[in-house]
């Protein structure tokens, strides 16, 4: 059965008035990143293919990169990147708002900076190479948290960190870290560890 959402998309609008946090930091590469929500308020993301040289090999991330010097704004790097590598065209998508940057960790650190976008039909894709598969969940399974709960980086050995499984996949890291940005603006309930309690 599919989950009710309370939230339209003017309170999606509304939740993310508030101005949000730019990391300026001149020393630290730029990249760009687009949350789509579909009508039926889904969440897209991306499955990394495996890749022996990419840091994220294999984990879900939302479509984005690096930002290329003919980028003029991030904005259009995250629009470049869903084009090239989920064959997804933004530019006549809803333009929703910006969440807060973020910074990866100190190995290959940069400045990440979220966008969202609504479309107004379900998506189709047309998948890069750097794209195993797509998966989605709805944005109120994300706010009910069905399927968080906790797990070790390194495995075994490390802290507890907050995750999200449904699909047979597992969202964590940044990328849920940008989701519980979303998550926190429109109910309030903190992000990560924070909302298992």
């Amino acid at each position: 059965m599919q989950p009710q959402h309370p939230f339209d998309l003017d309170d999606i609008v509304k939740a993310l008035e508030r101005p949000p946090v730019q990391l300026v930091r001149p020393d630290l590469r730029q990249a760009a990143v687009a949350m789509v929500l579909s009508p039926s308020r889904r969440v897209w993301f991306m499955r990394r293919a495996e890749h022996p040289a990419d840091p994220w090999s294999g984990q879900l991330s939302f479509p984005g990169g690096k930002r290329d010097p003919g980028d003029q704004t991030l904005q259009q790097t995250a629009q470049r990147e869903t084009w090239e590598e989920v064959g997804l065209p933004l530019q006549d998508a809803h333009y929703l708002g910006q969440l807060d940057d973020l910074r990866t960790r100190p190995v290959r650190s940069m400045v990440i900076r979220p966008f969202v976008y609504a479309v107004a039909k379900e998506p189709s894709f047309r998948l890069g190479y750097e794209v195993q598969s797509m998966h989605s969940i709805h944005l109120e399974t994300l706010l009910e948290g069905t399927g968080r709960g906790t797990m070790r980086w390194p495995a075994r050995i490390g802290v507890p960190l907050p995750c999200v499984d449904f699909d047979g996949v597992r969202l964590w890291g940044l990328t849920l870290r940008i989701v519980d940005g979303l998550l926190h603006r429109l109910d309030g309930r903190g992000v990560g560890l924070e909302r298992l309690t």
